[in-house]
């Protein structure tokens, strides 16, 4: 217990899992939470101190550590560094500390997404941000304001954050629950000590090879979040790559909001991928490459070249569907070459896992071989001309690595035969104890005249000589008693003796020498880490365009026509998601937005005729587009963006107290104070959290402030009509509308955007459809009548808290319905056509006296 405190008090924030024999244990208050949180046995280990204690079998362990990690603890696993002693403490030590940001192990992580840890150093000026998947190599630092390191933080969904100590953390549980918070020494992010840890780690002697020499505050972050991987890893993490800057003004920029907004890869009403652009587009056929295209959805390019690159390469594989089919069949036997270099770094990846990384590369040389013709496609061709089998790799595991491998070295039998001599024999005198011992159990029955002598083994009493009680009488003198059994007795003898220390000894030699040789190996593969990264990069790149090719075919997408105008021009454009989950009956729309037409554009129409989606699928055939992506239209010609800005919906953040329509504000002073007239912006129904009058006038003064600060591209759908009015007098402002049939008091959404607005928005039919109570839907549309009428009571207020009097009245309501019909009959008998002006202004005046004062 002395040696569990000392080792504990080294690791206070982890669950410290002890190893002890086939156990781990957990004592204290680690077991009380350990216990809670698996759901196993809480015990004691000490009657009279009542230690608290629970444990778990060490070979299925990964199974409750994975448990633990998911609810966000940290595990210290401290193992047995030395084989037992008799009347000696074991000696042990913490080998690895598994966190919720860095964990290595398969039954940890989420295939096919990211496992991001990130670090933050506040400077005065801008905040320094990186950011690793220690289970890829992905090391990647930048400098922030605070707006974009929230949205970096959203687009990234870091299962764990490393903070200077006294820093403020509060914001990142606002942000996420799910995000650790780990607070580091305020050492361990100073300058001096972040260069020297980074210039050791690549070996660099400057970091303008890195080209972050100029991030400060940045390269303090990244220093602090390596010392702490390689510090909890118990490794040199030989496998990341050097932490290279990224600058978010390189890609188009997609806030937490719109990513949201947008579904780009979590489906609002889900949460999971289903229901997502991701979804839609994704035919990845490896790990690799499904975590790249949702990179490629959240980092969408601004470089016009770069971008034709990546269509070309679609395109290539729309026209060549038999070498897309090729590569993506040899897709299938490559695992995941990323996470299997981190395991190998480590040194934990098993026999299993090298014969995976052997399978995989040897699917390349077939991949290469299917894009030896890749068209015009500079990008396959660069592809090709890189793609490296690492033969050296293959041919190491081949000679060495038996198959099939068993699960774990200590089953044995991993190294292959023929590797090495000492090993073979080894084997081979393990291998003869059958041999030997069917001649031992010959001569012993010869010898002792019993038949029924057996020779056998177990792993707690070894190998015996066991004689039945019938028989007792007849055991020759050097026959040594061993083991009582009911009808039968054990006996040993000197030759037995020296037989078992043979065979005994050869067997754990075997394993020792195989453990050695498979470290060995292993450690030979880490001089090919960065070329198997490289061979991966070029799978998931392949990959992805292979996906985006597919359902490009599949979906009837185009090749859109990306460049630098200020202009975007879709032609039958279509939601992708949308037209995925509701078939082919989709109502495909345009979009032109140019320099100075439609610049901005206001969309009105009901409810349920498509308004929201509109707005959607533009924003996200542009994303597409700049992805790399063909795009669901009949054509397109995009001018790049530098940022989509989307406000669209409604939701409150009770936590920091802001109530609907003060996250609707923050975000539209977002927009309003970062759009650029690159910036394509989707607004929907600005104002509508607060009164009717308030709301217009917030409408009508952000359209004017778009118009006149810039003039970003900009969709704004809205119910407030009087909109509509404003592209009387700002020039770039147009007018387009939802189109409706309405027939027998009955309509139908057309879902086609035409131009021109409307006044009326239809809002009392969708209640009515939505099944509404019929007298609520009655009485709404005499409160409609009263508004559109303006009728206002004796206070100047419209008529809408009382009802109409006549109503409750049938005496007025008789005389009102006598006074309508003699007034319709006095104005059928005029004949307008033969009245003077004069006559026409004394016959009404007449009526008005007649029937006003009525």
């Amino acid at each position: 217990m002395r040696q569990y405190a000392d080792i504990k008090s080294r690791h206070r924030d982890a669950i410290l899992f002890f190893r002890m024999g086939d156990f781990y244990e957990m004592f204290f208050e680690d077991a009380a939470i350990a216990s809670r949180a698996l759901n196993i046995a809480l015990t004691s280990r000490d009657r009279e101190r009542r230690i608290p204690m629970c444990g778990v079998p060490h070979h299925s362990a990964g199974a409750y550590i994975a448990r633990l990690i998911k609810q966000g603890h940290k595990v210290a696993i401290c193992e047995q560094i030395e084989e037992p002693e008799t009347n000696r403490i074991v000696e042990r030590a913490v080998t690895r500390i598994i966190t919720p940001g860095i964990a290595l192990e398969e039954n940890l992580l989420d295939p096919k997404a990211n496992n991001y840890i990130a670090s933050i150093f506040a400077g005065k000026k801008a905040a320094g941000f990186a950011y690793m998947d220690a289970s890829t190599g992905e090391f990647r630092l930048t400098e922030l304001n605070n707006n974009e390191l929230v949205d970096e933080i959203r687009r990234l969904e870091p299962a764990e954050i490393i903070v200077p100590q006294d820093s403020e953390t509060g914001f990142l549980s606002s942000l996420s629950p799910k995000i650790k918070a780990t607070v580091l020494p305020v050492f361990d992010f100073g300058y001096n000590i972040a260069l020297g840890r980074i210039s050791e780690h690549f070996s660099i002697s400057s970091l303008e090879g890195l080209g972050c020499a100029e991030l400060t505050n940045a390269v303090r972050a990244a220093g602090a979040l390596l010392f702490y991987a390689k510090e909890t890893q118990r490794s040199d993490l030989s496998h990341l790559r050097p932490c290279t800057p990224y600058y978010a003004h390189r890609h188009l920029v997609i806030d937490g909001s719109t990513c949201r907004n947008l579904e780009i890869v979590k489906g609002l009403s889900t949460g999971e991928k289903s229901g997502s652009l991701l979804h839609v587009l994704d035919g990845t056929k490896t790990p690799m490459g499904f975590r790249l295209l949702n990179s490629w959805l959240l980092n969408p390019l601004k470089d016009c070249d770069e971008i034709n690159q990546r269509l070309d390469a679609v395109e290539a594989l729309i026209d060549k569907r038999g070498t897309r089919k090729t590569i993506q069949e040899a897709f299938k036997n490559v695992y995941d070459l990323e996470r299997l270099c981190a395991r190998i770094s480590v040194g934990i990846a098993g026999p299993r896992d090298l014969l995976a990384l052997k399978t995989s590369l040897n699917a390349v040389p077939e991949i290469k071989d299917a894009l030896k013709t890749p068209g015009s496609s500079s990008l396959l061709k660069g592809l090709y001309a890189t793609m490296d089998p690492v033969n050296e790799a293959t041919g190491l595991i081949e000679e060495s690595i038996a198959e099939p491998a068993p699960h774990s070295l200590k089953d044995g039998g991993v190294i292959k035969r023929g590797y090495s001599n000492e090993l073979d024999k080894l084997r081979d005198l393990s291998g003869s104890a059958k041999t030997a011992i069917a001649g031992l159990e010959a001569k012993e029955k010869e010898s002792t005249g019993i038949n029924s002598i057996k020779v056998g083994y177990n792993r707690v009493f070894g190998y015996y000589i066991e004689v039945t009680k019938s028989n007792l009488s007849n055991i020759p003198a050097h026959y040594i008693r061993k083991q009582t059994l009911a009808n039968a007795e054990r006996f040993i003898t000197e030759e037995l003796k020296e037989f078992e220390q043979t065979v005994l000894s050869a067997e754990q030699k075997s394993l020792s020498l195989e453990a050695s040789l498979f470290s060995d190996i292993r450690q030979r593969l880490l001089k090919f880490t960065k070329r198997i990264q490289a061979a991966a990069e070029k799978i998931a790149s392949l990959d992805v365009i292979a996906s985006l090719s597919q359902r490009a075919e599949e979906q009837k997408y185009c090749k859109p026509v990306v460049n630098a105008s200020d202009s975007i021009f879709i032609d039958a454009g279509r939601h992708p998601v949308v037209e995925e989950f509701t078939g082919h009956g989709f109502v495909p729309n345009d979009l032109h937005i140019g320099p100075e037409e439609n610049r901005i554009m206001i969309i009105t129409g009901p409810n349920m005729a498509g308004k929201s989606t509109y707005l959607r699928q533009n924003a996200i055939i542009v994303l597409m587009a700049q992805m790399g992506s063909f795009v669901p239209a009949t054509s397109a010609s995009i001018g790049v963006v530098d940022r989509i800005f989307t406000r669209i919906g409604a939701s409150d953040d009770l936590a920091k107290g802001q109530s609907t329509f003060m996250v609707e504000m923050l975000e539209t002073a977002n927009i309003l104070n970062n759009a650029t007239d690159k910036s394509l912006v989707i607004l929907d129904e600005i104002g509508r959290g607060t009164s009717t009058f308030d709301g217009l006038s917030i409408a009508w003064a952000v359209v004017e402030y778009l118009h006149d600060n810039g003039s970003a591209k900009t969709l704004f759908a809205t119910h407030y009509h009087e909109l509509t009015e404003m592209a009387l007098t700002k020039q770039r402002v147009k007018n387009y509308n939802m189109s409706v049939s309405e027939h027998d008091g009955r309509i139908v959404f057309l879902k086609k955007v035409v131009p021109g607005g409307v006044s009326r928005s239809y809002g009392i039919h969708v209640a009515e459809m939505a099944g509404m109570p019929k007298d609520v839907i009655e009485r709404a549309r005499g409160i409609l009548k009263y508004l559109e009428k303006n009728e206002l009571n004796e206070k100047g207020a419209p008529r809408i808290g009382q009802r109409d009097a006549y109503a409750d009245n049938p005496v007025i309501d008789a005389k009102k319905t006598e006074s309508t019909d003699l007034l319709l009959k006095a104005l059928k008998a005029i004949d307008i056509n033969r009245m003077t002006p004069l006559e026409a202004l004394q016959g009404l005046n007449a009526l008005k006296d007649k029937f006003c004062d009525e």
